[in-house]
This record gives structure tokens, sequence and C-alpha cells, in this order.
């Protein structure tokens, strides 16, 4: 028989190539429940719950990369802060990318406050930010190059910023909620770097104290933030660079997510079927699963962030 279809409307629908290889993807892999599939002869929608979502999966063709360039119009947004839409369509409510910029300098008019939230990372681009968080010791800065992984519902605030500041924030999924805290202040009088907060650990990464390892993309090597061992598989981010000894070849991902934003330099995106197009500082892309893609014509200053969910996207 089949499932009935009145079921509660999804949070999140998402289009997938193929159904029967994409399922056990958000069940094994990300941890969903899968709650019906029809039809049972061949199936093309999938509903599944997790991690306060609800999801629907069809089966239809992959979608176009998106891609957000450097020119896209800034909005007000909390605390002063202004923003910019890394991913316009936000994957159909999955992923939220913002390029968030402090103008001013000197103290930021925020709160302790912590978020809903599945997935959540701040990469400071330029500049340099105050912040704290809770359990992880006295306020620290974030400087161009650093990143933190803010695990779901760690209280924190930012403090102050350098003028010009800007980070890239990348959150799971798009429409979450912020609240405030009015019980805790920050810093807290305990300090427990290896707590746990659902599931995941806070993560402070400094580039500085960073190394390079080579093989992680064909043609790159890369900085990896760590991020992957503290959400145990959820999210992996890393820095991209060229190596001049090894050229990039094709390839396609698996998974639910592969995020690119072009720190410095550029680079020609290559897609299977589409007009090349070069992307520079501030340009943002989004590959879909399935898609052959790769970067040509790296300057040598480039460096890319890329951001995967899960943390084990493999060439599919």
């Amino acid at each position: 028989m089949e499932p009935e279809h009145d079921a509660p409307p999804a949070d999140v629908v998402l289009f997938c190539a193929d159904l029967q290889a994409t399922v056990p993807l958000f069940t094994e892999r990300l941890g969903f429940r899968l709650d019906s599939i029809f039809p049972a002869d061949d199936p093309s929608v999938a509903t599944l719950s997790g991690h306060g979502l609800r999801l629907r999966l069809e089966r239809g063709a992959a979608s176009p990369p998106v891609r957000t360039h450097g020119d896209t119009a800034w909005v007000q947004g909390r605390a002063g802060m202004r923003y910019r839409d890394l991913i316009p369509d936000r994957l159909g409510g999955r992923v939220i990318a913002s390029h968030i910029q402090i103008p001013d300098a000197g103290p930021v008019p925020d709160y302790v406050h912590f978020h809903e939230i599945r997935f959540q990372m701040i990469y400071c681009h330029r500049g340099r930010v105050r912040v704290v968080y809770e359990d992880q010791g006295p306020p620290f800065v974030l400087r161009a190059g650093d990143c933190v992984l803010q695990p779901p519902r760690i209280r924190h605030r930012v403090l102050e910023a350098a003028a010009g500041t800007e980070v890239i924030e990348i959150g799971s999924p798009a429409h979450h909620e912020t609240r405030v805290e009015h019980d805790m202040t920050l810093p807290t009088a305990t300090e427990r770097r290896d707590r746990v907060f659902g599931g995941q650990r806070f993560v402070h990464h400094a580039a500085a104290a960073a190394s390079w390892r080579p093989g992680w993309r064909a043609g790159f090597e890369a900085r990896d933030t760590g991020i992957g061992e503290a959400t145990s598989g959820l999210a992996e981010v890393h820095v991209l660079r060229p190596r001049a000894t090894e050229p990039p070849t094709a390839w396609s991902h698996d998974g639910e997510l592969l995020f690119h934003f072009v720190l410095s330099g550029g680079a020609t995106l290559r897609c299977e079927g589409r007009d090349d197009e070069r992307l520079t500082e501030g340009d943002a892309r989004v590959v879909p699963a399935g898609l052959e893609h790769m970067w040509a014509e790296c300057s040598g200053e480039l460096e890319l962030l890329e951001v995967a969910l899960p943390a084990s996207v493999s060439p599919s």
C-alpha cells in the first residue's frame, strides 16, 4: 500500500538526480529518519525528518551551479552589521551563506545569544573581531584566515571589531532562530574546552599556526580547520590553494553541499555542459551533486574557502 500523502508540509524541498542513492546519504550519514517513499514501483519522492527539520526529496534533473558575484547588494542586518547573501535560493532552505561586514571600528552592539542550528561556522575574511564563547575561556581575537565552529546552542557574543572587518558565515538550516540569553554573562567562570554541544565541539582555528597538506583536491593543497573531526563528520571546512606541480582535474561529488568562496585571486569554473565562468575575490558558487566540474586557469594567489556537508564528500 502507498503511504498517506497528507503529512505536515516539508520545511525544505530538495531535488536529486538519483533518489535511491540520495536517501541513504541522509539516513545513514546525516542522521535523518525516512518517513515515507512513493510510488513503490519507481520511487520519486521521499520524506524524512531529523535535527528539527522535515525534508522532502524529489527526483529531478541536477540544477545548475548557484553563483554569486562580488557586486551582489548588501543589506542592513542585526547589531549594525551589513549582510550579502551568497546562496540566493538558499538551496530550498537547507543552507544560508552570508558575507558579513562590520563597517565601523570599536564595540559592536551585540548581546549574549545562541542559535537553534544544525551547523554554523564563521570565517574571518579580513580585519579582526573580538569574540567570547561559553566555557571557552577569555575573549579572543579572530584575525584574517581564522575561523570558528559554533556548535548548536553555544552562548556567544561579538565584542568589538576593526573597521571594515568581513566574515563569511555558513549555517544550516537557512531559517533558524537567534535567541537572546538573559541569564548568562560571558566569559563564564568555567573553562571546558572539550565540552560537547549538540554532538559537536567548539573549534577555534588560527591560520598562523596551521599547516598546509597536499592531495585534498587534485591540483590543490589544503589548510584543514579541524571542523570535520569536531562535528563527527557532519561538515568539513578547508582553505585551498593551487599546487604548481599538479594540474587540477575534473570531478563530481555525492554530498549535500559543496560551497566555495573566492578569498583571493581568481580561477575559471568549468562545469560539464555549461559555459566557462571566471570567478574572482568575493565570488561564490555551489555545485550540485553529480555535476562534473573543475577549477582551471588558477592565478598564483588563488585561495578558496571550501565547505562540504557531509565531511566525507567523495567523488561520484
